[in-house]
């Protein structure tokens, strides 16, 4: 195949490199320099004159014409060297042959045409890395490894449909190079008119002119970025779980069940975290949060914070006064973080959750008919942002009611409002039934949350059981108002003794109750101010004995010494008691508990 004088060309090139090669070759053999036609078919005036020679060289007879071609009917272009302004020649694009051209290319080129794809061409490069092919069979027979590559069908669809189309990073069988391959019409000429004769080229034969580009490197590039970016999420994600509860504390008043989802593979991990904490009494502390960032730097400021969080509630503060806490925690760890969070403590006495939100979407409280309830606010802004006085509010959590709390990735959306999503969640929680698990498991469902879900998901489901029958046998509860004066003492401690016997507890356990009770009491109504009350409280595990006053002076233990006759009361408490505690009341005051753990029956 002859590529001097006709080649593949793209479709609307004009070609006519053939019949000025053949006009330079004539005027060379004539003696004639390389002079182009000027416009209008007139010679240009300076090219008859000799060119400059410089440095004692004679005049090269290729560079004697001084004028320019004009528009694509020029053949070879006279410049000026920068450094002697002796006029080149410079050759025209049209006078190179295609073949010169596509064999000197480092990339893989073949040309096929009919649609069969013919071999017509390949080049040098193409045969150093596939071998020697056979001009004229078909492209699957010679180029079995465009078939490997998947290519046979897209040189169809660019034969069909007269457009380019490029196929990226096609790995050759057998762990071989890497192609991005781009495939182009081309039109082959069947009759080459002569030059000057006024007739166009006729073509009716078309091909595809195949550019194979080695991005192996590229390809092991991404590769290794893409493990490299793998490892880290899993370090990410291991650390995410490492940081959260492995195992949820679980209350004597509530059955409570979370879950955690990390974002699919194309997400980043964020700091979702959420934990139980007991806090004696019968009370319990909830907490779920969702550090805005990703990745292990996220996480490692969620541990920090769960942390904190469980530091803080063993002061068994009110919720506003724990988010206060870690709002200036949160600064301090890392001002560029910030974090939203809320904080609940469940009563089972009062059937009540007080709560405090730092920039958190809403609880979720489902009553025993279905009914779904929002809690209303106080709303903060997140933790780490300061200068802001958080505040508490409460939602009635009755026997037989669910809670929910849930971070953004749960209702979170794009291209949609996040009250579409919580609205959403609650029709959801509104027909879920079943255990806090399986509550868990149906409202990621029923929102879509997947494993390749594009945020990380925290849930956390807590229910109040409705206790009947037998199960309710093991839950009592009985209180004494303390009027004050010298005969409250001994008030309390034959209420608690008639109390304890009537749960039919151990004698021993029925003598520590009572000794406890007293101690309590006198505590009470040497330091503290009216109203006061003695509580009992029976679980299933525990006996608590709380009393409450007026004072909001918290009592410490101390030593006493062996001539003080006070002191002691607190002393003997720690001793006797499973574990003790105080609280600072919200309307004003203090509570005093202490707990005794049940005997195994």
């Amino acid at each position: 195949m002859n590529f001097t004088r006709w080649s593949a060309r793209f479709p609307g090139t004009q070609r006519r490199a053939a019949a000025r090669s053949e006009h330079a070759a004539a005027q060379a053999k004539r003696g004639e320099g390389a002079v182009p036609a000027a416009r209008g078919g007139r010679a240009d005036p300076g090219a008859e004159r000799p060119a400059p020679v410089g440095d004692g060289h004679p005049a090269d007879p290729t560079v004697s014409g001084t004028g320019s071609s004009s528009g694509s009917g020029g053949g070879t272009t006279a410049a000026p060297s920068p450094r002697t302004g002796v006029l080149t020649a410079v050759p025209s694009l049209d006078e190179l042959s295609v073949r010169e051209v596509l064999g000197r290319l480092p990339a893989l080129i073949a040309l096929v045409h009919g649609p069969e794809h013919r071999v017509a061409y390949v080049n040098d490069a193409y045969t150093a890395g596939f071998g020697a092919r056979t001009s004229g069979a078909p492209a699957h027979e010679s180029l079995p490894e465009l078939g490997e590559l998947g290519l046979l069908p897209l040189l169809d669809q660019v034969q069909r449909s007269g457009k380019s189309r490029t196929a990226k990073n096609r790995a050759a069988p057998g762990g071989g190079s890497t192609y991005t391959v781009t495939c182009t019409p081309v039109d082959f000429p069947t009759a080459k008119s002569e030059p000057g004769d006024g007739n166009d080229t006729e073509t009716d034969r078309t091909g595809v002119l195949i550019h194979l580009a080695d991005v192996t490197d590229h390809a092991e590039a991404v590769d290794r970025l893409r493990a490299s970016e793998r490892r880290q999420r899993e370090a990410a994600v291991t650390l995410q779980r490492s940081l959260l509860p492995q195992e949820l504390e679980q209350p004597d008043d509530l059955r409570v069940a979370a879950t955690y989802q990390p974002g699919g593979t194309e997400a980043a991990v964020g700091g979702d975290w959420y934990d139980v904490i007991t806090l004696g009494a019968g009370r319990t502390a909830l907490v779920i949060g969702d550090v805005m960032g990703r990745g292990v730097r996220a996480a490692a400021v969620m541990g920090q914070l769960r942390t904190a969080v469980r530091a803080y509630a063993r002061l068994d503060l009110p919720p506003h006064e724990v988010l206060q806490l870690l709002d200036g925690l949160a600064a301090e760890i890392d001002a560029s973080q910030i974090a939203t969070c809320v904080y609940a403590v469940h009563d089972p006495s009062e059937g009540l959750l007080a709560y405090a939100s730092a920039g958190h979407l809403p609880i979720l409280v489902r009553d025993e008919d279905g009914t779904v309830r929002r809690a209303a606010d106080p709303t903060g802004p997140p933790l780490g942002t300061g200068g802001w006085l958080h505040t508490s509010g409460t939602i009635a959590l009755g026997p037989g009611s669910t809670a929910v709390l849930y971070t953004d990735g749960l209702v979170e959306r794009r291209g949609e409002d996040i009250d579409e999503g919580v609205a959403a969640l609650e029709r959801a929680l509104s027909g879920a039934q079943g255990t806090p698990a399986v509550i868990c498991d149906r409202l990621m469902r029923a929102l879509g949350v997947d494993a390749d879900h594009d945020d990380d998901v925290a849930v956390m489901v807590l229910q109040q059981p409705a206790r009947t029958g037998s199960d309710a046998e093991l839950f009592h509860n009985a209180a004494l108002e303390l009027l004050g004066g010298i005969e409250a003492a001994p008030r309390a401690r034959a209420f608690a003794q008639g109390v304890l016997a009537s749960w039919r507890f151990p004698v021993e356990l029925c003598d520590l109750g009572v000794l406890a009770a007293s101690e309590l009491v006198a505590n009470s109504l040497q330091h503290g101010t009216p109203p006061m009350h003695l509580r009992l409280r029976r679980t299933d595990r525990r006996l608590i004995i709380e009393v409450t006053d007026g004072d909001d002076h918290l009592p410490r233990r101390r030593r006493a010494e062996p001539a003080d006759e006070t002191g002691r009361g607190i002393s003997i408490i720690a001793t006797i008691a499973s574990s003790w505690g105080s609280r600072r009341t919200p309307g004003g005051g203090k509570a005093v508990w202490c707990e005794f753990a049940l005997p195994d029956k």
